[in-house]
């Protein structure tokens, strides 16, 4: 029974998916204001720092100049900007070459197993694995909002997963993306990463490694780079987010708002789709069958093709005084983090949540659910920075 209502399920998210694609349809400040217009980028992959960057960067003793010339890549704790008003991301032209984002490892966040079982009275019991399945290609005519999102961290140059979201305060134009919390701010451990970019249908054509050998901008990124020129997370992942989820990792969510590198569409606009967000928070048992997708990137994967799976969520706890979150079983590994969780509602594909964490043996996934702080952070996002 059970593998007979998956592919029920798998025909309608993947139709509606399918549909959505092919139609057109937290924490911040004001100091973003001016950020759409000050984020010029160069030539020769130098950042041209606008002054309300190079302000902020001042504010915390860094100097602008080697900023601008590569110093973004010195990662000094002391110098580390990790407040919420803090998020700078100047644009750098032709940073993220093919190579560069081929070269990007998975942005992973494992729990341990006894941190898995922290609260069985709670948690539902675990889920078998559900074998993640390849997405069809082209990615942009059957998964059209799905994306990877590049960033550079301490250790070098790191991916996760995102969502192309609706904008309910500029409808048809959004520059939205959702993505994980630990995709954009590495939580009580550190602060905001940098060089965060968001590339819509990656490898549209879902080509090996051996044919991107040589492979221009356009087949990896068909829809050209979105550079987030603002970034939103809760504040409970800010405070309390660790490399292992921690006490953040029902919090773990995030919103970007996005620019093109080159270009001036919406990137709703340019991808042709973008899908609504879920915040009623259904139980596990109200939800019915959820679907995520994503890219990993951790062995058998490489983070060159989009995976999927789907199940029936259940619930999951790290701790009693933490929010319930959803489990379904995935062999999808690190680099699928901040993939959204879809479900079917009236007929309509949303978004219900993004993938956060997962067990040591990648037999399933675990996200949050979203509900009336992920809709504050979502709604202050679009009403602030939406029309940038």
């Amino acid at each position: 029974m059970r593998s007979t209502r998956t592919r029920l399920a798998a025909t309608a998210l993947l139709a509606a998916v399918a549909l959505t694609a092919t139609a057109c349809s937290g924490s911040g400040d004001d100091e973003a204001s001016d950020k759409s217009s000050a984020s010029q980028a160069a030539d020769q992959g130098k950042a041209e720092v606008p002054q309300s960057i190079a302000d902020k960067l001042k504010e915390h003793g860094i100097d602008v100049d080697a900023w601008a010339d590569g110093g973004w890549q010195d990662w000094d704790k002391d110098k580390w900007l990790s407040e919420a008003k803090d998020f700078v991301n100047p644009v750098i032209e032709g940073l993220w070459k093919p190579d560069r984002m081929q070269s990007a490892k998975e942005a992973d966040k494992t729990v341990s197993t006894k941190d898995a079982s922290a609260d069985q009275g709670v948690s539902d019991p675990e889920p078998a694995p559900v074998e993640a399945k390849a997405e069809k290609t082209p990615y942009h005519e059957n998964a059209a909002p799905v994306g990877k999102v590049f960033f550079d961290s301490p250790d070098g140059p790191a991916v996760c997963s995102g969502t192309v979201v609706k904008d309910v305060n500029h409808p048809g134009k959004s520059n939205l993306v959702w993505t994980a919390g630990h995709c954009v701010h590495a939580g009580g451990e550190g602060g905001w990463y940098r060089n965060i970019v968001f590339v819509p249908a990656y490898n549209d054509l879902g080509k090996s490694e051996a044919q991107l050998g040589n492979a221009n901008a356009t087949e990896i990124a068909p829809h050209g780079n979105w550079w987030a020129d603002w970034a939103s997370t809760s504040n409970e992942w800010i405070q309390g987010g660790s490399s292992t989820g921690g006490a953040g990792a029902a919090y773990d969510y995030a919103v970007l708002h996005v620019k093109p590198e080159q270009g001036a569409k919406s990137l709703e606009e340019t991808v042709g789709a973008a899908l609504d967000v879920d915040f009623s928070a259904p139980s596990a048992t109200e939800s019915g069958t959820m679907g995520a997708w994503g890219y990993p990137a951790a062995p058998p994967y490489n983070g060159l093709k989009m995976f999927k799976c789907l199940d029936q969520p259940g619930r999951f706890s790290l701790s009693p005084t933490l929010p319930t979150m959803y489990r379904i079983g995935c062999t999808m590994t690190g680099g699928s983090s901040g993939g959204g969780w879809f479900r079917v509602v009236d007929g309509e594909t949303k978004l219900v949540s993004n993938t956060s964490i997962g067990p040591e043996d990648n037999t399933w996934l675990a996200g949050p659910q979203l509900g009336a702080n992920a809709e504050a952070l979502y709604e202050n996002m679009s009403k602030t920075y939406g029309g940038q």
